[in-house]
């Protein structure tokens, strides 16, 4: 956006050391300018800024298991995604979480099959290379608990890979140890879909029945070790996952359904209309997933809407695409004020204005959130652009936002 900057010319035929840095200084000066202006024009009617929200490969991998999981693939999206992730690869063959930073077992399992599920040849070099670098990190198995479960739901390892999340959570009582109001909302808008999704052992349509048993150090049905035990602690959570699944099929069915009824409707408010339940990939792809695993048709105004939310994620270029995790008005507009607030002086001002007046629109007050079960003083920011309902609010605090203001 400001390699403009890159083109100012510089000084260093000069001999003194002084006159260099003076020198570096004006192109430097000149360079905030440019980038001051660049901020201001790219400055929304409303007051806000929202940039595309670039994340690691994880989230474009997981768009095209999505289409893959739904048998409805956007063949056209599917290369420009699948070019993306090939660009972004690290030269030891990994998928890191972020720029120039060591390999990801569990994003680089997803990339992977998600390369593989567009038609990429194993045996092309940077399969090969990928391959590699999973099977030297102890290969899938190894992954996290969100891409085993993933694999699960492709068929492509046993249930008991992944940990027991029953549906029936929903119903523990608040002063149990573990209740969805202990944990951060977006955990809990990732993880009341899982419960349905886990439980209920949903299956990929997975139409091209595309495997990856070759990224298995053991065979997945054969695997022993998907749970390393560590600690004491570790080992009690083991023992208790185990007694989950021996009791389970002793659950009255109409607790199975009391609960799987509890979490849809957990969902359904808080959908969001088109910012997505909770506003960030993951929960959003899961919920959409959930509400057809239920029975809702396609053409549901609640299925349509949740499509919605994904697919506007989406940054479509001539020649790749990427899906961003969430959009990102609060932070970009609150980082952009206080980078304001140091250059431009009163030349700014009604720009700052109208970012802090759209900023403060968006606090949530007297609105009802999840968050205010615990802390019902508590003052809160959105999100995204648009969050209508306030019983939808996003449990983020943006610390900036403060700033902004003084």
């Amino acid at each position: 956006m400001f390699t403009d900057a890159n083109h100012l010319s510089h000084s260093s035929h000069l001999s003194s050391s002084s006159a260099a840095i003076v020198s570096h200084a004006l192109d430097l000066n000149r360079a905030i300018e440019e980038a001051h202006n660049k901020l201001l024009s790219l400055q929304h009617e409303s007051g806000y800024w929202v940039f595309e929200l670039e994340a690691d490969c994880t989230i474009p991998a997981e768009y095209i298991m999505m289409m893959h999981y739904l048998g409805d693939i956007n063949e056209e999206l599917q290369v420009k995604i699948a070019r993306y992730l090939r660009s972004r690869q690290s030269e030891d063959g990994s998928f890191p979480l972020f720029t120039g930073g060591i390999g990801d077992i569990s994003g680089s399992v997803k990339v992977y099959y998600a390369l593989k599920m567009c038609g990429d040849d194993i045996n092309a070099p940077h399969m090969v290379k990928l391959r590699q670098y999973i099977l030297s990190q102890g290969g899938a198995a190894k992954a996290n608990v969100f891409t085993r479960i993933a694999l699960a739901i492709f068929e492509q390892l046993p249930w008991r890979g992944v940990p027991y999340i029953p549906v029936e959570i929903m119903l523990l009582p608040k002063w149990f140890p573990f209740h969805l109001d202990k944990v951060s909302y977006w955990s809990r808008t990732v993880m009341v879909p899982l419960f349905i999704l886990c439980t209920l052992r949903t299956k990929a349509k997975n139409p091209h029945k595309i495997d990856i048993l070759e990224l298995f150090v053991t065979h997945p049905e054969q695997e022993r070790h998907y749970f390393p035990e560590r600690t004491l602690l570790n080992k009690v959570f083991l023992g208790l996952d185990k007694l989950g699944r021996l009791t389970q099929p002793l659950i009255p069915k109409f607790v199975r359904n009391r609960a799987i009824e509890k979490a849809k409707d957990w969902i359904i408010e808080r959908l969001n209309g088109e910012d997505g339940l909770g506003a960030i990939f993951p929960a959003m792809v899961n919920a959409y997933e959930v509400l057809l695993l239920l029975g809702y048709p396609e053409d549901h105004d609640l299925v349509v809407t949740a499509r919605k939310a994904i697919d506007n994620l989406l940054v479509i270029n001539e020649h790749d695409a990427y899906c961003q995790p969430c959009v990102s008005p609060i932070w970009d507009t609150g980082l952009t004020a206080l980078a304001l607030q140091e250059v431009g002086g009163s030349k700014n001002k009604p720009n700052l204005d109208k970012a802090y007046t759209w900023l403060k629109s968006k606090q949530l007050k007297d609105e009802p959130g999840d968050w205010q079960v615990r802390r019902p003083d508590l003052k809160r920011w959105r999100l995204g652009l648009s969050i209508q309902q306030p019983t939808l609010s996003r449990c983020r605090r943006y610390s900036g936002c403060g700033l902004c203001f003084c």
